[in-house]
């Protein structure tokens, strides 16, 4: 697909470069001055290409972005909770697998080639999935907590250490797709680049020079941010920008920190 901004990205960088950045009174973009007033502040030079007229090739319209990374980790999601015991998942056991199985079939179905395709029904399919996941997800967080606070859990490490680490490994995948899909409307959108600003400021957005000129957000970058926030309990190299990352990403903190904080000390107390 063409882009509607210009015809030749590498014509309109060096073009732009020559003009020195299209911004009156300041370093070319191109320029020491401008390398070194980067390394102080990044933003700097991505918002001087922008007034140039350079548009990032996250901003521009893209190919349909694979799938096959989102079907995976929903299949290993679904598999994390029917491993997990019955007294940490809502009656009958299998009932809510089965659901996510179902849908992820639908998907499949419906996007057999294994590339997206901008269809609302699609993407209500995906949405009503990982709700899905992440309400079975809670509710077996909830149990557990409640089963340590009880004290009931029993006398096994392992086990507890293997049930809370299913129940985190899912949470992460559940936030991961929650990011994926809510980043500048989720990879439909972002394909068509119907959208301005992102709920997301990934490092490539800034530092041009270290990825490549094509580099867009992908489902793995989105799994990243999940891991890295589930893990330091905080923002570490992508940054939230928008209200509803920034509320989404502090309640997977809480789930995380609460789900970490009380398996590991009930798991240190049984091994002393």
């Amino acid at each position: 697909m063409t882009d509607p901004v210009s015809e030749d990205d590498g014509n309109d960088d060096s073009a732009s470069d020559e003009r020195g950045g299209g911004v009156a009174d300041t370093p070319a973009v191109g320029s020491v001055e401008a390398f070194l007033e980067h390394l102080l502040d990044p933003g700097v030079l991505a918002a001087r290409r922008l007034a140039a007229g350079i548009t990032p090739a996250w901003r521009k319209v893209s190919s349909d972005e694979p799938r096959w990374q989102v079907s995976l980790v929903l299949a290993i999601a679904i598999v994390l909770q029917i491993v997990l015991p019955r007294h940490l998942t809502i009656r009958p056991h299998w009932l809510l697998p089965a659901v996510q199985g179902l849908l992820l079939v639908s998907l499949l179905t419906l996007n057999p080639g294994g590339k997206r395709r901008g269809s609302s029904l699609l993407r209500t399919f995906e949405l009503i999935m990982i709700a899905v996941v992440s309400l079975a997800n809670a509710i077996s967080a909830l149990l557990l907590i409640r089963s340590l606070l009880r004290g009931t859990e029993g006398s096994d490490a392992v086990g507890l250490l293997r049930n809370g680490g299913s129940i985190w490994v899912t949470n992460m995948i559940a936030f991961g797709l929650w990011y994926w899909q809510m980043d500048r409307g989720g990879p439909a959108e972002r394909a068509k680049a119907t959208r301005e600003y992102p709920d997301f400021l990934f490092p490539q957005m800034q530092s041009h020079e270290l990825a490549p000129r094509d580099w867009r957000s992908s489902f793995v970058d989105y799994l990243y941010l999940s891991f890295t926030n589930a893990t330091a309990f905080s923002p570490t190299d992508v940054l939230p920008l928008t209200p509803r990352a920034k509320l989404l990403m502090m309640l997977q903190t809480v789930v995380s920190l609460c789900t970490i904080a009380l398996v590991v000390a009930r798991a240190v107390n049984i091994l002393r």
